[in-house]
């Protein structure tokens, strides 16, 4: 009888799940068409994201972070929420030689604290907020010269052009996460979070 399971040289580590506190520390939506965003006391949310915001929406176009696509096919959003942490863009920030980047600049939802390292939060993490909304984590959002002209211009940089080439290396694993609604209803600023973040498996050298 053939062996049900596989076998492989390079062993497996199992990482049970776990779960993390956290907190909604600034709140931002953005007008219908812009990406910038602006602080707010509170979000409401729907299956489609946040009301009116420039990324809301059930389905979103391809762009250039699906190849697999020809450009502009419609697919899921699972884009709805951009989620970045201060500690991070500090990091980014103090790379590109500049004094601070605003979770505004480049288009966030929600600055969250108490995660650490929260860029790399796996995807499938779910973040139950205090009032009844959860959101899932999709991935990692990919820095982008777009985000990084708006930085160099909010930042005084004299060269943009240079600035938007220095943010996707700068920001490499940094930028945050984009997510989607699982559970609609509205978060406030200053609400606490439940991150479950769920088993994983990873291969040990």
């Amino acid at each position: 009888m053939p062996d049900l399971f596989f076998t492989t040289e390079t062993p497996v580590e199992i990482v049970p799940g776990r779960k993390l506190a956290a907190m909604a520390a600034a709140l931002y939506t953005a007008p219908s068409d812009h990406f910038e965003t602006r602080r707010v006391e509170e979000l409401r949310l729907g299956f489609d994201g946040i009301e009116g915001d420039f990324h809301a929406g059930a389905t979103r176009r391809s762009g250039g972070r699906e190849p697999w696509y020809p450009r502009g096919t419609e697919m899921r959003n699972e884009r709805q929420l951009s989620l970045v942490a201060a500690d991070e863009l500090a990091i980014v920030a103090e790379r590109m030689g500049i004094a601070e980047i605003k979770p505004e600049w480049i288009g966030a939802n929600l600055l969250i604290e108490g995660v650490p390292h929260l860029s790399m939060l796996p995807a499938g993490s779910l973040l139950f907020f205090k009032g009844g909304v959860t959101v899932k984590v999709d991935a990692q959002n990919g820095p982008c010269r777009f985000s990084g002209r708006s930085v160099a211009e909010h930042a005084g940089m004299t060269d943009h052009e240079a600035g938007a080439l220095l943010f996707p290396k700068a920001a490499k694993r940094l930028r945050g996460l984009v997510a989607w609604v699982e559970k609609p209803g509205v978060i406030r600023t200053g609400e606490e979070i439940s991150v479950r973040v769920p088993e994983q498996w990873i291969y040990r050298a």
